[in-house]
């Protein structure tokens, strides 16, 4: 069931058949999550919300809070693979800075739970997803939405560009079992 807000998702049983995969858009204030559950009938939504940190502290403290609440994240949710946005480079230096300082936050806390690790660049994702790697987001939100059979007013944009990076993630090992397959 998703989530909204910065409410932690429920446990996900060890005994649970299929594979997670959680997506991860970084920043240092909100970080969006979305997590997929690998079926045979394709992928489906288990979870999707943000985490925020407040805005009132400075950086160091919020990627603290960050880091202790993607810790629990990862334990609650108990992804195989975790895919984060890969740096690219923006216009505001300062922002871009700041999303490299959520993104190791985020690789590091992903490493530590012993996930595999995924990375993908917004444009690729986009792409996968969309068709177009310089799709904006409303159109990535409405994508997500309708591959997941979810009204889109119920995720945010922060989760559903969380949701493109576990769907890109879920269509490429999809495509490359198949040449496996073919081969």
């Amino acid at each position: 069931m998703p989530t909204r807000g910065s409410e932690l998702p429920p446990h996900v049983p060890a005994d649970c058949p299929w594979s997670i995969v959680l997506g991860v858009d970084p920043g240092t204030s909100v970080l969006g999550y979305g997590a997929l559950v690998q079926r045979a009938g394709g992928p489906r939504l288990l979870a999707a919300g943000t985490i925020r940190a407040p805005r009132s502290r400075d950086v160091a403290e919020r990627l603290g809070a960050i880091r202790s609440l993607a810790d629990e994240l990862l334990r609650r949710l108990r992804p195989a693979v975790v895919v984060v946005e890969k740096a690219f480079s923006a216009r505001n230096v300062q922002s871009a800075f700041r999303i490299g300082e959520g993104r190791g936050v985020v690789l590091a806390a992903a490493a530590c739970s012993g996930a595999r690790v995924a990375q993908y660049a917004p444009a690729a994702a986009k792409k996968a997803l969309v068709g177009n790697g310089q799709a904006d987001k409303a159109q990535v939100a409405a994508m997500v939405a309708a591959e997941l059979g979810v009204p889109d007013e119920l995720l945010g944009l922060d989760a559903t560009d969380a949701l493109a990076l576990a769907l890109a993630h879920v269509y490429k090992e999809r495509f490359r079992a198949t040449l496996d397959r073919a081969r």
